[in-house]
């Protein structure tokens, strides 16, 4: 076992919750356990083949001071937004948007029927760059490599680099990784991490043990916080799918309220009186 294994510090279940119009979704980071995990505020996980879970969608609603990474496995939703810009993401589709100084948009599910699932994933910006032009980052399914990095270990790389190849999201400040690992029943896999940023894991099908100091099992709907190093060791008996993210912590203070994450209590009030006067 290699010294640079990154162990495994915290595990966590994450929590039934409802946002949008009455979307049902398992909301894992912003949670009372977890309320950010720098430069990550928030992540849910959105599954439900009964359209009563979904089908009311995410109205206009606005964002201002982070990023917004909408990752679908599963159906189609439909985005558009007070700026004209609008599109459909399906399976296995991206979207990387970084709200800047501010932007009115809705998500609404494309569909009245069948399985949606998905994540949506909130990156904080650094106080240089809350206040930056919004700009999307769309990925069409086609644009995302898939990797088979050990046998019966494929990839998805939506950002960052694996086995020298890198994933179509760029130009982001905090430097994420972010891959859909898929391991066949007795594969066992070792993932480069940058040492010094913040990862984790997600298990969203099967289960996983994570080799470190010990060996730590982790099952389907737990998140698990690692510590440093410059690996991640996993393997899987039975087989499992997960997602890997990681980042440059920020390590600047955040003010939050809502859909706007600043980092002094003067800017969030800023920010309503400006959503208030049109101004987004």
């Amino acid at each position: 076992m290699s010294s640079n294994n990154r162990t495994v510090e915290r595990v966590l279940t994450g929590i039934p919750a409802t946002d949008g119009a009455g979307v049902n979704m398992t909301r894992v980071i912003a949670t009372p356990e977890l309320d950010h995990f720098d430069p990550f505020l928030l992540l849910d996980e959105f599954r439900s083949d009964d359209p009563d879970d979904y089908i009311a969608g995410f109205p206009d609603h606005p964002h201002r001071g982070f990023e917004t990474v909408t990752y679908m496995l599963a159906g189609f939703m439909k985005h558009r937004d007070n700026k004209g810009n609008q599109g459909v993401l399906g399976p296995g589709s991206v979207q990387w948007m970084t709200a800047g100084r501010g932007i009115v948009h809705s998500e609404m599910p494309e569909q009245e029927d069948g399985l949606m699932w998905g994540f949506q994933l909130w990156v904080n910006l650094p106080a240089t760059d809350k206040m930056c032009e919004p700009r999307y980052q769309d990925i069409p399914a086609s644009d995302v490599p898939t990797v088979e990095i050990e046998e019966g270990v494929t990839v998805k790389i939506i950002a960052g680099e694996v086995a020298g190849v890198e994933g179509p999201v760029k130009r982001v400040t905090t430097e994420p990784l972010y891959i859909d690992a898929h391991l066949d029943p007795g594969s066992q896999v070792s993932l480069p991490l940058a040492s010094g940023h913040n990862a984790f894991v997600y298990v969203y099908d099967g289960s996983i043990a994570i080799v470190g100091n010990s060996t730590k099992m982790i099952d389907r709907g737990e998140i698990a916080l690692l510590g440093d190093g410059r690996q991640l060791a996993v393997k899987s008996d039975a087989g499992a799918r997960l997602i890997l993210v990681a980042g440059r912590p920020l390590n600047e203070p955040v003010a939050r309220y809502g859909p706007f994450v600043m980092n002094t209590e003067d800017e969030i009030r800023q920010a309503v009186e400006d959503l208030q006067q049109g101004l987004f």
